[in-house]
């Protein structure tokens, strides 16, 4: 990390103001709070409450708040008021972990900045490089970005920089940090102001995110609205412990059980992902996979048609699992258990969002036990087992086997259509690896 203000170490905390009522109680201009009202955001969120005061005081924000708080609108609304005082292109940098949740962001600067003209671009991977150079020309006011496609613009698009840029907005630092975009972040903050306002938002305070606190805060306010691991009160969370042969029969009893509701079911692997999709399609049920092998344009269609109840079921692996506002999900089933305990937090945070209830299921199996114990240590509570009905289960399996053989059968012609460079299958997995390849050997014909 850049050696960055001592000062950064000891992070102010944010008074604890009495709670105000509106956005206008904290500060925010009228034509931003006839645009939250129009959002249908009728009172802040605790983080709002905390940190858009201190924004627009002009001081650094730690914002640490769980997923689904409404941290977005913490800093796009101080952001977007300093903009209104003192216009300027390329204003505003929000680097964020995954491609869906930049789009999102982008979605919301636009939403509430529409009135007052804003523009913003995002710039991820998995879209055309010359496209996004001809808007970053235009010279948005916000630019949404993943930290690697950005240091790619940063370093081959020419005109493009961020010299004059006046906020810089990290968003799930936590995760930016775990997925390795360290030296990119690196080589972000030093050719951006050091002059500048910065946000750094995280879910959790690991070890790398204080270091780079150090780095890139000037004297910050820390807004912290839970600062140990808590799911949200309106959850109910349930377990079932079963053999892992008899998995996918569970999965389809539960959908059947709960049939009616909406469902965010997590996988480990893109592949299972795949697999389980296909399988549930066999049985009747309207699924979609949501992964990493999946093109950009295939990924934002399943999240859309989610997103429109076109879809009840939705499959996914942790690409997903954080910063998606997908507001209807009613249960969330753990169908490969999290590794990693917190991703369990993230997981069951896609439901029981904005006040409403919702249900987790989590599958346990002979060689999850520990994983399980881990996750019950973390949040401090000991679950309930899921009520079945065994015998039930045991009817399915016919069934389901016979799902099973189908489903085997697909992904194998899918693989074939793949290595037959056709793409007209239902997931394009292939396309955004190939397009890699295809890079790296135009890069190496160059050199």
């Amino acid at each position: 990390m850049a050696a960055g203000e001592e000062e950064g170490l000891a992070a102010e905390q944010a008074p604890a103001a009495e709670e105000p009522r509106s956005f206008k109680d904290l500060g925010v201009t009228d034509v931003l709070c006839e645009a939250c009202d129009q959002l249908g955001w009728k009172v802040p969120t605790k983080i709002q409450i905390e940190a858009i005061p201190v924004a627009l005081q002009g001081r650094d924000v730690i914002g640490l708040a769980e997923t689904g708080s409404g941290k977005t609108g913490a800093f796009a609304l101080p952001i977007l008021q300093a903009l209104l005082e003192t216009p300027q292109r390329l204003f505003a940098l929000v680097l964020t972990p995954t491609r869906e949740l930049a789009f999102q962001i982008s979605e919301q600067f636009e939403a509430l900045g529409s009135s007052i003209g804003v523009q913003s671009t995002v710039i991820v991977g998995g879209i055309d490089t010359m496209s996004q150079s001809l808007a970053l020309a235009k010279k948005p006011h916000v630019i949404i970005a993943t930290p690697g496609r950005l240091v790619d613009h940063l370093e081959n698009t020419k005109g493009f920089n961020l010299r004059a840029l006046k906020f810089l907005v990290m968003d799930e630092a936590d995760r930016i940090l775990n997925m390795d975009f360290e030296t990119e972040v690196d080589k972000i903050l030093k050719v951006i102001p050091r002059d500048r306002k910065t946000f750094l938002f995280s879910a959790t305070m690991t070890k790398k995110v204080q270091k780079l606190q150090r780095a890139a805060l000037k004297n910050p306010v820390k807004c912290a609205v839970s600062s140990k691991y808590q799911t949200v009160e309106k959850l109910q969370q349930y377990y079932i412990f079963i053999p892992s042969k008899f998995k996918d029969s569970y999965l389809v009893y539960i959908l059947n059980e709960l049939a009616g509701n909406s469902f965010m079911i997590f996988c480990s692997t893109c592949n299972n992902t795949q697999r389980t999709a296909l399988l549930l399609r066999n049985l009747g049920f309207t699924a979609i996979p949501l992964h990493g092998q999946m093109s950009q344009n295939k990924r934002l269609g399943s999240l859309n048609k989610f997103k429109a109840k076109a879809r009840s079921i939705l499959l996914a692996t942790d690409v997903a699992s954080r910063g998606l506002d997908i507001p209807h999900v009613d249960v969330v089933i753990n169908f490969d258990i999290p590794t990693h305990s917190k991703d369990y937090i993230h997981r069951v945070g896609r439901t029981a969002r904005a006040g409403r209830s919702g249900k987790s299921i989590t599958f346990v199996t002979q060689y999850d036990v520990e994983l399980f114990q881990r996750i019950e240590h973390l949040i401090g509570k000991k679950l309930p087992a899921f009520p079945m009905q065994e015998e039930e289960v045991m009817m399915l399996t016919e069934r389901v086997a016979e799902a099973q053989r189908f489903a085997r059968m697909e992904l194998r012609e899918q693989g074939e259509k793949k290595r037959s460079r056709n793409d007209d299958d239902d997931t394009e997995e292939a396309i955004g690896v190939r397009n890699k390849v295809a890079g790296g050997k135009k890069k190496k014909r160059k050199a």
